[in-house]
């Protein structure tokens, strides 16, 4: 008998008024990293892509050039909104948008050849998504947790944990995800690799791809703000003053106003067979 599974209730204010943002600010994946997904693949423009957690289509859109068809699914209303308008922007006309959680998806979608989860997998009830995609993906599909390595809370970069300290001291010691600022963020426990390794699928693989990033204080800012634990509605009519002093902490230790980080950008491959 199949073990019935509790739907995790999303939390609709998770990326509250930073989808925008997130377009603009956050860390994009290099080209590279969709070339080495190519050539591990053999992508030629055929097939189907499954993107998962997609918010503004940060890989639906760059990727779906080496797909034939892509379907990009979130469950934020103004995630897809903004990520219909990038595509619009770059006349991606290949890919459809469901607004749904990742938990959701089922065999009405049809067969894919490739699924991609970026930077989202630990929000998801990740037992059952792992369960649901393995019925969705061709025998010889996989799927592809992409990151992009660029986590603040764990960076030894003094600028990077300046950043961190003033959020720390307008929002707590404790690293805030949802409910407007109210939530706490629970470790990813057990790891990916973990999960993974108790699910019907095969094998796993991590590629890394190295690729270097810049940034100045109002791009930093602006990524900060599209962050679950940074929102800009966690500082309300102080969000002025928040700025002043992630601009102050931050020409403390760079005057320049330019920062430049190495970065790792990870593909954790997941094959089926």
């Amino acid at each position: 008998m199949t073990q019935l599974k509790t739907l995790p209730t999303y939390d609709p204010t998770l990326f509250e008024g930073a989808a925008e943002s997130y377009a603009e600010y956050r860390t994009k994946y290099p080209p590279a990293v969709f070339d080495k997904l190519t050539e591990i693949f053999n992508l030629n423009g055929q097939g189907r892509l499954l993107d998962l957690g997609t918010g503004p289509g940060l890989i639906a859109i760059p990727l779906r050039t080496k797909f034939q068809e892509v379907v990009a699914i979130d469950p934020d209303p103004e995630m897809l909104k903004e990520a219909q308008r990038q595509a619009a922007a770059v006349g991606a006309n290949n890919i459809t948008w469901l607004e749904q959680g990742a938990e959701l998806i089922g065999p009405s979608l049809g067969v894919f050849k490739l699924a991609t989860i970026g930077r989202a997998f630990h929000w998801m009830e990740r037992e059952l998504v792992l369960e649901r995609l393995y019925e969705l993906l061709a025998d010889d599909g996989a799927i592809a947790l992409l990151n992009t390595g660029d986590n603040p809370w764990v960076s030894s970069l003094p600028w990077k944990q300046a950043a961190i300290a003033v959020v720390k001291k307008w929002l707590g010691e404790e690293r805030r995800t949802g409910q407007r600022g109210k939530g706490t963020r629970k470790p990813v426990d057990p790891p990916h690799e973990v999960v993974i390794a108790n699910s019907a699928f095969a094998r796993q693989q991590i590629y890394e791809v190295p690729f270097e990033k810049s940034w100045t204080v109002s791009s930093y800012l602006g990524y900060l703000y599209t962050t679950a634990f940074s929102l800009k509605i966690f500082y309300g009519d102080k969000a002025e003053a928040f700025e002043a002093d992630i601009k102050e902490a931050l020409l403390a230790v760079e005057p320049s106003g330019h920062f430049t980080e190495e970065l790792k950008a990870t593909i954790q491959v997941v094959w089926k067979h």
